[in-house]
């Protein structure tokens, strides 16, 4: 199971600065947080996080720096909901699949148009379409089909070629690789040294499928997720991070097939 290991923010200075518009920027430690301030008629200083960011609603008569402690005081309440809501936003945009002709999907990263017809034997990615060889008037359920079978294929073709670069990065025993439609997890590995991959990782751009391989590999030598092991996967892939939070956002049963 894949697992990021987080330590909480620590919480020792505050400086405000006003950006443009009506928009603020507080920093806390090592966290910049950007807030849209409103002044309302309430007696208490009130959070949303939305598509909008962070808005802070206060009464007229609270002064900034008043304003600026809560949100220190808040600072992990409103960390935690940005992360929610990101994960939640990156969730719908992989449900949102339309399977029909001029429908999108999230293929390395970008977002493709399905494009249909019997007679197309191949996917031009540099002008953003998948071609599927299905009729035009195909059912939704056909075309799902179709996309999946698809998906698969470049699955492989994308998994293996990346974990053939990696693979040599760790002297550990690893017996072979397979995809896998497993529900729970993104990869997995077995003791006797083999590994198993989602097919559902070829939604997501190269450098998250590569922390998730160096993830998978990184368990060949250290079956936990112990600082040693996160030392293994930093050795195999530096800079892992951002990918990490990345995928982490995403829920893989959410994934909408």
């Amino acid at each position: 199971m894949l697992l990021a290991i987080e330590s909480p923010p620590a919480i020792t200075f505050i400086t405000p600065q006003v950006l443009a518009g009506n928009e603020r920027r507080v920093s806390v430690a090592q966290q910049v947080i950007v807030y849209r301030l409103q002044r309302a008629r309430r007696r208490t200083i009130g959070f949303q996080v939305n598509e909008l960011g962070l808005t802070v609603r206060a009464p007229r008569w609270i002064a900034m720096r008043e304003i600026e402690a809560a949100i220190v005081q808040n600072q992990r309440w409103i960390l935690k909901k940005q992360i929610e809501w990101r994960a939640s936003s990156e969730q719908r945009r992989l449900k949102a699949i339309r399977f029909a002709d001029g429908g999108q999907v999230q293929y390395l990263g970008n977002r493709m148009q399905l494009r249909l017809g019997a007679d197309v034997s191949h996917s031009d990615d540099v002008a953003q379409k998948i071609r599927l060889a299905v009729a035009a008037q195909a059912s939704e359920a056909e075309v799902q089909r179709a996309l999946q079978a698809w998906l698969q294929q470049q699955a492989h073709r994308v998994i293996g070629e990346r974990l053939e670069r990696f693979s040599g990065r760790t002297d550990a025993r690893f017996a072979g690789w397979r995809l896998s439609s497993a529900r729970t997890q993104w990869g997995s590995c077995s003791p006797d040294g083999r590994v198993r991959l989602s097919w559902r990782l070829v939604h997501f751009a190269a450098p998250v499928i590569d922390y998730v391989i160096a993830h998978e590999l990184a368990h060949l030598r250290e079956l936990n997720h112990s600082p040693r092991f996160w030392r293994e996967v930093a050795r195999i892939l530096p800079g892992f991070e951002s990918a990490c939070d990345q995928i982490k956002r995403v829920e893989i049963g959410a994934i909408s097939f």
